[in-house]
């Protein structure tokens, strides 16, 4: 069972229920796109931010991101840390459609999954100290071949498949989510497993 302080952000009931099940802590639903409206909420939201720090943890497609997003800038000033599943392709039990994207959301992820995704966060797992301390950086994204180059949004994308990452990461989000759990060097190693040393 995992304990943290913090509250933890999901998008509904049944995301909540999954979780409980091996996290300790206090779950707040935003009933998905219903945080827009409901300012009772957001300002229960904002409260908590600043008083207990957040733990956000949405779905890996766009909806997932527009709601992560919206609780970023609702609670900017606070000391957020960002949880994210990888892209699974597949449907929900409960559920007799698969949902637009065509992607499990946190419901439908397995513990495994879940407990690896927040221990890739940097907060459940400290990351070890290393003799390179410089973290990854944009140069490193483009030197990889993720960025500014042919098929690169494509690489960059396989490239997150295989850490387990969902590939809407990009940006800044994408080098906080790297330096969160990976050390240069291992950010380098990982890409010699993906696809060999770099030349």
């Amino acid at each position: 069972m995992f304990y943290t302080s913090r509250a933890v952000i999901v998008e509904g009931k049944y995301d909540k229920i999954r979780l409980s099940s091996f996290i300790d802590a206090l779950i707040i639903e935003t009933d998905g796109f219903g945080i827009f409206s409901d300012k009772e909420k957001r300002e229960f939201i904002k409260k908590t931010a600043r008083e207990k720090g957040l733990i956000v943890i949405t779905d890996s497609d766009a909806a997932g991101f527009k709601i992560r997003n919206y609780i970023l800038n609702l609670a900017k000033n606070a000391d957020i840390i960002n949880v994210y599943i990888p892209d699974v392709f597949g449907k929900e039990k409960r559920k007799a459609e698969f949902s637009k994207e065509g992607k499990i959301g946190v419901e439908g992820m397995s513990t495994a999954a879940l407990e690896e995704a927040l221990k890739k966060s940097g907060f459940f797992e400290e990351k070890e100290n290393s003799s390179d301390s410089s973290p990854i950086t944009n140069a490193d994204l483009f030197e990889a071949g993720f960025t500014g180059g042919e098929n690169s949004a494509q690489k960059r994308r396989d490239f997150l498949s295989f850490l387990g990452l969902p590939s809407r990461l990009t940006g800044q989000t994408l080098i906080r989510t790297l330096n969160s759990f990976l050390t240069r060097d291992e950010f380098f190693e990982k890409i010699k497993e993906f696809c060999g040393e770099i030349k």
